[in-house]
């Protein structure tokens, strides 16, 4: 055991932590001081992966596969593997996750206590909809199967849990069948949010996966314009003479971070002035298969781009009157002079995840990265909180670093039930703020 600092990936700290990385044999993690908290890669944005001033569980070196069904796609691993080994080692074999968030520097464990979601989530659900079973360890010593079948209220109170429910050692996840490495991709470019909603409606019942680039930096006759990005996995006669699996794309590394945030109004209008100029008003092309999931991916340790104060990202969803709240809420930013590179929007159909603290749920998604500008920042939050109060909606803890303990409450009506089953060494920055904050 040892004092660290860690921090989160927007957060830069320093968040000071006693530490224990549990593939040392023999570490009795009990025996740490404090609340204690399971961290992985660390990719979550906010303080939900944060512990500071009390105890981490480092997992990502419990990283072994313990079985695989080739003829199932059911794979049985530790929590610390990253959905990139499972991607390395099993799409040339013909398996792919069955949802991905936007990264595939993720841990299997931390993608089940967030309950993360993907560009599919219309028709696949959540990470949580594909976990079979998971082994979960408490602080009172007990070791549990959970399934739907097997202490079923503590398996929906895991899924999107935020690590709280206990230590996840292993789960059992089902992979889906591809035929190759490549997407088959649809392209068009819209001016009005109307638009995309046009588009979205025919989209989803023509491809597995959809979403939107919106300029968050456009504002009068342009509000809401953006690029439509639907696709389906390719079949092996769509692919013609390429390689089944085309090399992986070179990735680039920010070696140092700047000494103020890159991402500003000048950089941001020019950036997503040439972004949407660039893209075609309607094309279908083929991309390999980590380029379309995980363009970020190319570029490692992206978030110094935002300085040494960090980054906010803001993820919500809109349920009552989705889509005017979408406009009123990219009026809101357009309007206030914030903005991001990324502003990702996209529906989540008619589908509600498993987890009790899930985050999905049949609505509008809208995510945008803002730098941290210090009180300005905070003040356009508190705006934009009111619109997705009102529009019944919440925001996604994974994601978050200063939603109020109201905002968290409000959105997460099932939070009663899930307070029995949280294991009482297990707590974090976020669930301390959240939940003691008022």
């Amino acid at each position: 055991m040892q004092t660290a600092s860690i921090r989160s990936w927007g957060l830069p700290g320093p968040f000071q932590h006693e530490t224990a990385d549990l593939s040392v044999h023999g570490i009795d993690w009990r025996r740490m001081p404090g609340h204690v908290l399971a961290y992985g890669n660390g990719r979550s944005y906010g303080d939900s992966c944060i512990n500071d001033g009390q105890s981490l569980l480092l997992t990502r070196r419990l990283d072994r596969y313990q079985s695989f069904d080739e003829s199932t796609g059911l794979i049985e691993c530790d929590a610390g593997v990253m959905l990139s080994d499972i991607i390395r080692d099993f799409l040339p074999r013909g398996w792919f996750l069955p949802v991905t968030p936007g990264t595939r520097f993720v841990t299997v464990g931390g993608a089940i206590a967030n309950d993360v979601h993907g560009k599919n989530h219309h028709i696949a659900g959540s990470f949580g909809d594909h976990v079979d079973s998971l082994l979960l360890e408490r602080s009172d010593g007990s070791v549990l199967n959970c399934s739907s079948h097997e202490n079923s209220g503590l398996f929906r109170a895991t899924i999107g849990g935020l690590g709280l429910t206990g230590l996840i050692r292993s789960a059992a996840i089902r992979l889906r069948r591809v035929e190759n490495g490549w997407m088959k991709v649809y392209e068009q470019r819209f001016g009005l949010l109307d638009e995309f909603f046009s588009i979205n409606e025919w989209a989803e019942s023509s491809y597995e996966y959809t979403v939107a680039w919106i300029d968050c930096a456009a504002r009068g006759a342009h509000l809401g314009r953006g690029v439509y990005l639907a696709a389906n996995h390719a079949e092996t006669g769509d692919i013609g003479n390429r390689p089944q699996m085309p090399a992986a794309p070179r990735s680039r590394t920010i070696p140092v971070t700047p000494p103020i945030s890159l991402v500003n109004r000048y950089s941001l209008r020019v950036f997503n002035e040439a972004y949407w100029r660039r893209a075609a008003a309607r094309r279908e092309f083929l991309q390999p298969l980590l380029s379309y999931f995980y363009p970020l991916d190319s570029l490692l340790e992206w978030n110094r781009v935002y300085g040494p104060k960090g980054f906010f990202q803001y993820q919500c969803v809109l349920v009552r009157d989705a889509r005017a709240a979408t406009k009123e809420l990219l009026g809101e930013i357009a309007g206030s002079g914030h903005g991001s590179f990324l502003a990702v929007l996209k529906t989540f159909g008619d589908r509600r995840a498993p987890g009790m603290l899930s985050f999905p749920r049949p609505g509008v998604t809208l995510a945008l990265d803002f730098p941290n500008r210090g009180r300005d920042t905070h003040l356009l939050f508190e705006r934009l909180d009111r619109i997705v109060q009102n529009a019944e909606g919440a925001l996604y803890p994974a994601k978050d670093a200063r939603m109020p303990g109201a905002l968290f409450r409000s959105g997460y009506p099932a939070l009663g039930d899930f307070g029995q089953w949280k294991d009482p060494r297990f707590s974090s920055s976020f669930w301390r703020r959240v939940m003691e904050s008022e």
